[in-house]
């Protein structure tokens, strides 16, 4: 009987361990008899708190850090080994009466004393309510002696009873220190410290620019801090002769409370109380965000009027993935070189910023006769970067990257900055040079290219006869003469049957496809579609395209074919996909695109980790883009144009991440001015179909709409409206946005990861709007024109829905029926491939 429960203990701790699991060590405490390691914590003893290994979001490197136990969205608080993280096989231990991290190969990582330690083998770490991790030395059990705390080393959260000052004795400061990113929690670029000098807190960037102060303490709270603030806390501000530092505590202790130093530059006192879905800030300081230094990195432009940084004209964001994540540390760039050269042509000029903040730091005063005279001395130094003239006779010369800049409204006062840029001709001249390049490049390869298809087409009809011939022998030739025929057939017929109408897209030859995308391999394989595989292809030049091969398993052939080249030739609209190119021979149907970096839209709204990249702006954006763009192929192009498949995985992303809808090889012209039609030939997705084209074949530019407002709600929620169930409901996306609207709880439909960045009032207009779109009745859908409008208004009442479509997920006969003739080519949401079949 012991053994097998010994065995049964053993399975449950090696399950707990593969599912990568946090283990209760048991206790608040470590003894010198024992460690930590990845995957076990301990708990304080009245389970506020939990200290162990974390592992932050999107990264692989793990810490010893504490965090809040009751909080459901994990928060760290303390750090030990910020800047020196491990992987697997870590322990945290004692040794020789030292708290020490060691890593795989036992060397220390980290340790909580420094210099000369005890050897007593009575001293224990405990973690206490409050979330201060004590070391002590408890060989007196009566009077433990403290050894070290996590109190008096916070590195960027400063919980109640913290201590944030200044040690005399040892002239060292504790200070709180931004963490790098949201995965990296090493010391970023702010932090908050105490001023012995003038008794206040202060703001710095990069440990020298202070850019905030809190005023002096004036015996109860700082002046700069709002006054009320002493009515929920009781600050303490103490000053002897062996340290100066402040500590707070709150007079609610059943809210959890802490002071965060904010990747944003901002100080925050945010709030917990039970029930909350996240963090509630009391304050940030300073309280506006372009208040911060360097918020925008170097050459960034704050606003206060647009959260979001901007660059100067003429600079780009540095990383294009960081700046979409929010973090605009790394700034911007020039899009050119500078020249700094004596050649008049070479010369460089100025970008002209108006209505702006200057940046302070790092600029000379000069004295000049006029503009002229300050805009020739910051021409002719190579070291200048920006100048500004106030009108009299100063010339402020600025050198190096510029920082802290930031745009003002119309009606405050601002100055005009000149910004150096590279020399229009300079790199006009550098441009014709890498055309003469690409040009020449372009030629050898045309000549290689023509060389080698008159000797592939050589061979290939050589051994096609071979072939023929084998077949004669075996008398089989029927066949396989009348299978060739059939596709060159269809391809004649394609290219010659619009005789009268010329296709605006170049025909590119099969052996330049083959070149670009090395033979389609693997490698360069982006993924599948309902047409078939898409590869990603360099042409001369080092043009990126991407490039749509047609599957012989495909369910579409040489009409949807044909309906995309003529089709999209003929569409140019900023949020439709643009078409380079197509090829056609016996063998092979080819589609060329503009490369999308960022690929489908449901590559990142139905990722947990991606999705972070979408904050609610961007989403929002990404909604009016693909609305404008339906809108164009419903009302404003040269023929009115309905998509039939229009889903998350047809909205491809550029790298603005501007969406362009994609996939026209089942789209319909509706002749004149009509706006429906019928078809006994059924295609589009499962869960984007609506309700009139899927059960009776009738398609207009009401079935777009309806399958816009599932794309909307799954943006809004992150969820994809297929193979969503809610409680004990077999509910889809429709259904369950529906249940919470009437409930009048559709905020919970929205995407966690847009709590911090979510306008909620932008968020439940979506909603509506969606619900509107998705209505059984598609007579009282609105068009796309009335959902732009609606989605660009502000303030004005929105007509309540009525039940969508496919509410209740039902159960799907398997028998087949007798009075339908229609054919059913429907696109899979999962894997996005079109198939055909009965149903």
């Amino acid at each position: 009987m012991k053994k097998s429960y010994s065995f049964l203990i053993l399975v449950v701790i090696f399950l707990c361990f593969s599912l990568n699991t946090n283990l209760s060590f048991g206790g608040d405490s470590i003894s010198w008899n024992e460690s930590l390691s990845i995957g076990q914590t301990i708990s304080s003893s009245g389970g506020n708190f939990e200290f162990g290994f974390f592992q932050p979001e999107n990264s692989l490197n793990y810490y010893i850090g504490i965090w809040y136990k009751r909080v459901p969205v994990q928060t760290v608080v303390w750090v030990a080994n910020r800047e020196t993280p491990v992987s697997d096989a870590a322990q945290l231990t004692i040794i020789q009466g030292n708290l020490v991290l060691l890593d795989k190969n036992h060397n220390s990582i980290w340790s909580a004393l420094s210099g000369n330690v005890i050897r007593n083998i009575s001293v224990t770490a405990a973690l206490h309510d409050e979330g201060n991790l004590i070391l002590s030395d408890m060989s007196n059990s009566s009077a433990p002696l403290l050894l070290w705390q996590s109190f008096d080393y916070p590195t960027h959260t400063l919980l109640p009873g913290a201590k944030l000052g200044y040690d005399k004795r040892t002239q060292k400061k504790s200070v709180l220190t931004s963490w790098k990113n949201s995965y990296d929690p090493a010391p970023g670029l702010f932090s908050l410290e105490l001023d012995p000098k003038h008794a206040q807190f202060v703001l710095k960037w990069n440990k020298t620019t202070q850019y905030w102060a809190s005023g002096s303490w004036n015996g109860r709270i700082f002046s700069s801090l709002p006054d009320w603030l002493d009515t929920v806390y009781n600050y303490s501000y103490t000053d002897n002769e062996n340290e100066l530092y402040f500590t707070y505590s709150p007079f609610n202790r059943e809210i959890a409370f802490r002071w965060n130093m904010g990747l944003s530059g901002q100080v925050q006192q945010l709030s917990w109380s039970d029930g909350s879905i996240a963090w509630s800030p009391l304050w940030s300081l300073p309280g506006e965000r372009c208040e911060v230094y360097a918020n925008c990195g170097a050459f960034g432009v704050c606003s206060n009027a647009n959260v979001f940084c901007n660059c100067l004209s003429g600079f780009k964001p540095r990383s294009i993935g960081e700046w979409y994540s929010k973090d605009y540390s790394g700034g911007c760039v020039r899009n050119g070189k500078l020249q700094c050269s004596d050649i008049a042509e070479d010369n460089d000029s100025f970008w002209i910023n108006l209505t702006m903040r200057l940046p302070i730091p790092q600029y000379t005063n000069v004295t000049v006769e006029d503009a002229l005279q300050c805009r020739s001395t910051c021409f002719n130094s190579c070291s200048c970067t920006a100048y500004t003239y106030d009108g009299s006779s100063t010339c402020s010369i600025w050198a190096g990257d510029l920082f802290n800049l930031q745009q003002l409204s119309q009606d405050e006062t601002g100055s005009t900055i000149f910004v150096k840029r590279g020399s229009p001709e300079a790199q006009t001249k550098a441009t014709k040079s890498m055309k003469l390049i690409a040009l020449l490049s372009s030629i050898t390869t045309f000549m290689a290219l023509l060389i080698g298809s008159f000797s592939y087409i050589y061979f290939r009809r050589r051994r096609r006869r071979m072939e023929i011939r084998a077949d004669i022998r075996k008398g089989n030739q029927g066949t396989q003469i009348s299978h060739w025929h059939k596709v060159e057939g269809k391809a004649k017929v394609l290219m010659n049957e619009n005789n009268d109408e010329v296709i605006d897209v170049p025909y590119i030859h099969l052996e330049t496809i083959l070149a670009a995308t090395d033979n389609f391999s693997n490698a360069n394989k982006l993924g599948q579609g309902g047409f078939g595989p898409v590869y990603k292809g360099i042409f001369p030049g080092e043009k990126e395209i991407a490039v749509k091969r047609l599957s012989t398993h495909s369910g579409q052939g040489i009409d949807e074919f044909k309906n995309e080249v003529t089709l999209i030739a003929k569409l140019q609209h900023r949020n439709l996909v643009r078409l380079l190119g197509y090829c056609i021979n016996t063998t092979e149907q080819i589609l060329l695109y503009e490369y999308m970096p960022n690929k489908s839209l449901d590559t990142f709204i139905f990722d947990g980790t991606l999705c972070q990249l979408l904050d609610w702006e961007k989403r929002y954006d990404i909604i009016l883009g693909i609305a404008r763009g339906i809108a164009y192929l419903h009302h404003d192009s040269r023929l009115r144009i309905i998509h039939r498949d229009l889903k998350a995985s047809n909205v491809l992303l550029d790298e603005e991440m501007i969406p362009k809808i994609s996939d026209f090889g089942l789209a319909r012209i509706v002749e004149g001015k009509g706006t429906e039609a019928n078809t006994k030939k059924i295609v589009g997705t499962y869960g984007y179909m609506s309700p009139e084209y899927a059960l009776d074949g009738l398609f207009s530019i009401k079935s777009d709409v309806f399958s816009f407002g599932v794309v909307l709600l799954e943006i809004v929620s992150g969820r994809r409206n297929t193979g969503f169930y809610e409680s004990e409901e077999a509910l889809n996306l429709l259904g369950y946005a529906w249940k919470l609207w009437t409930e009048e709880a559709e905020i919970q439909l929205i995407d966690k990861s847009l709590l911090e960045s979510c306008n909620t009032s932008e968020a439940t207009k979506c909603i509506n709007i969606g619900l509107l779109c998705v209505q059984e009745d598609p007579n009282i859908r609105p068009n796309m024109s009335d959902v732009i409008l609606m989605l660009g208004g502000e303030g004005s009442s929105l007509p309540q829905p009525n039940r969508p479509a496919f509410v209740i997920r039902t159960h799907i006969s398997r028998k087949p029926s007798s009075s339908s003739s229609k054919q059913y080519i429907v696109s899979n949401n999962q894997v996005t491939i079109t198939v055909e079949e009965g149903r």
